[in-house]
């Protein structure tokens, strides 16, 4: 979801689009109320309440971690705090202070409650007292499957309400060429494109996201592994649908020759763009002859999604327009073909990182499906490519060289990709070696966010600022992705890189140990660590919006011009460093112009899908 500032300004009306959001709303079930009105003028700004008590306000695990962080800008030492349930008390008690963090507030102080051992289900609020000032927090339910049950139905709606189903997508071009092909379907990539892309970014080499192959993957194998969880809520062929036009429209991209088409692109919208199969650079989006997927361009988890959506169809006697068969096939010649001529693909003609996890899921998906040994042999030399990139401190290095690992999408996908590895791997000394990686990555995760004063455990990662287009120079930290970077112009809110470091953390800390009384199976700093990225997103944040749009007190408002429709179920792109900091210091949100608006606002389908396989990933299946 790349922008030019510019072709936001005459982006052609968006009343068709909202027209086929609004067709598909009978299938789906009733919406929560809606807060956002539409705007023409935004600018947020942090809220100038002296005291703030801060909550995720969408849903909280009966046996996880649940904590609210105090903002207080007055001049008392301490306060109390009261926990109540269903307006009655049930903890109460003196305010913790954190430690002193000036990067964001200069002049706040801040606290934290912890009502973990709150474990009764119901509504729960923090109200708390400092000096003569009073606050009450959002109100907030605890349950079990909490996120998952309260958003699971929406979240997938999300995927129906973004299908695109535009018939002139049946006779496209592409680009350079005399062909013209069949690309029905898929997902538009956000609120404001129309676009469908596997990944973009590609000219920059280690920025490329996973995009409609991702939201594929994690749609099949919910529908597929975690059947009794979507079951219980009664969503299973809602699920298995989705999973199905995914499939669908991955076989409809994958050419003759092998290689699944990168995107289908008509420069955002901007007017006089022709609509084709098309790679492109820069904020511009200047069509080039780069759309051939690479493993990192989607190519891998596409491969990774048709291969589970197989397994899908011969589990469930179900399949979409195509059958199981078929997605296997397509996923088996994809990977043979993508064996042999990746490195052709890449922007820069080597791989990297983003190739060896993608590939490493793709491989593993495939020898769930057949348990032909070959794809385990090629497991074992992805997984170690990938572990050879990892340093002794735990976090990995992203090419041949020293630029460290930084990824504002996907940042989890290493861990949960070599997790996925050690399900397949039979042989002890091998797995342990994965094992042990993990537990390097996630010690690294834990270390780096700790490190500095934290309140709301946002995580932290580690970054090169960009001279010349190239990574270089002294290794940084920080809270946010760096502005200037190898894209040239490309940052935004990371909602997706939180959900998928919860789920890494979920995911890879379950494989380190048996059990942990924290939740989530987990031992507490892992449970907290994962609880504290999705809560930032659902409204535990110093802006106090929950970005999961139709969910929560307060959402993002909606500025058409920029970021286009927001659907129930889509998740915005979420909090930035400040506008003119090259390392992505500092705090923002949607400070304007209503043109730049797409990098706070916008709603991208990588962080819905992202956030259902966090929530899948923290709940336990029900029968």
């Amino acid at each position: 979801m790349p922008r030019s500032p510019h072709s936001r300004k005459t982006r052609p009306s968006v009343l068709p689009a909202l027209a086929m959001a609004l067709s598909v709303l009978a299938y789906l079930p009733a919406l929560p109320a809606q807060t956002p009105e539409p705007t023409t003028t935004v600018s947020v700004s942090l809220p100038t309440e002296p005291l703030l008590v801060q909550i995720n306000q969408v849903a909280l695990e009966r046996r996880g971690p649940k904590q609210a962080i105090i903002e207080y800008a007055g001049d008392a030492g301490g306060g109390s705090y009261t926990v109540l349930r269903d307006g009655k008390p049930v903890q109460s008690g003196e305010l913790r202070p954190l430690p002193a963090f000036t990067e964001w507030s200069p002049g706040k102080r801040y606290f934290g409650v912890d009502f973990s051992a709150a474990e009764q289900a119901g509504q729960y609020q923090v109200d708390v007292r400092i000096g003569t000032a009073r606050a009450t927090s959002a109100p907030v339910p605890v349950r079990d499957n909490a996120v998952f049950a309260t958003t699971g139905a929406q979240l997938l709606g999300y995927f129906r309400r973004s299908r695109h189903t535009d018939e002139s997508d049946r006779n496209l071009p592409i680009f350079k060429t005399s062909r013209r092909v069949d690309v029905w379907g898929g997902w538009q990539d956000a609120g404001g494109d129309k676009g469908k892309y596997l990944s973009h970014l590609g000219y920059a080499n280690f920025f490329n996201p996973q995009q409609a192959s991702m939201a594929a993957w994690v749609l099949a194998y919910g529908a597929h592994a975690r059947k009794a969880l979507f079951a219980a809520h009664g969503l299973q062929a809602q699920v298995e649908d989705e999973a199905f036009w995914g499939a669908d429209y991955l076989h409809r991209i994958l050419d003759a020759e092998g290689y699944f088409y990168t995107t289908v692109f008509d420069q955002w919208g901007t007017p006089g763009a022709e609509r084709m199969v098309t790679g492109y650079e820069g904020a511009a989006g200047t069509y080039n002859t780069g759309y051939r997927s690479a493993f990192r361009a989607g190519g891998g988890m596409a491969i990774a999604a048709l291969a589970r959506a197989s397994m899908l169809a011969k589990a469930t006697g179900r399949h979409g327009e195509f059958e199981g068969a078929v997605y296997l096939a397509d996923a088996q010649r994809a990977y043979d073909h993508l064996r042999q001529f990746n490195p052709q693909y890449c922007a820069d003609g080597k791989e990297n990182i983003i190739d060896d996890y993608t590939a490493l899921m793709a491989l593993v998906e495939l020898h769930h499906a057949t348990g032909q040994s070959r794809y385990l042999e090629d497991a074992r030399q992805r997984a170690a490519s990938l572990m050879s990139r990892q340093q002794a401190d735990g976090g990995f290095i992203s090419d041949g060289g020293s630029r460290p690992y930084f990824h504002a999408a996907e940042a989890g996908l290493p861990v949960i990709s070599l997790s996925a590895y050690v399900d397949i791997e039979p042989e002890q000394p091998r797995r342990q070696r994965a094992l042990d990686a993990i537990g390097s990555a996630l010690a690294h995760e834990l270390k780096i966010t700790g490190s500095v004063a934290n309140p709301y455990g946002y995580a932290r990662q580690r970054f090169q600022l960009t001279k010349n287009g190239k990574a270089e120079g002294e290794v940084l930290e920080g809270f946010f992705i760096p502005h200037r970077n190898e894209t040239g112009y490309w940052w935004q809110g990371e909602s997706a890189r939180l959900a998928s470091l919860s789920t890494a953390m979920v995911i890879g800390g379950r494989k380190l140990a048996e059990h942990g009384a924290a939740g989530y199976g987990l031992p507490r700093e892992q449970a907290v660590y994962a609880q504290d990225q999705l809560d930032w997103t659902l409204g535990r944040n110093p802006y106090g919006i929950s970005m999961l749009y139709g969910f929560g007190g307060k959402n993002p408002p909606t500025v058409l011009e920029s970021a286009g429709e927001m659907f129930v179920g889509g998740i915005s792109n979420g909090i930035t460093g400040a506008v003119g900091s090259d390392t992505g210091a500092g705090i923002t949100f949607a400070p304007g112009p209503d043109s730049e608006q797409w990098r706070w606002v916008e709603q991208w389908i990588p962080h819905t899908t992202w956030m259902l396989l966090a929530v899948m990933a923290m709940s336990e299946d029900e029968h």
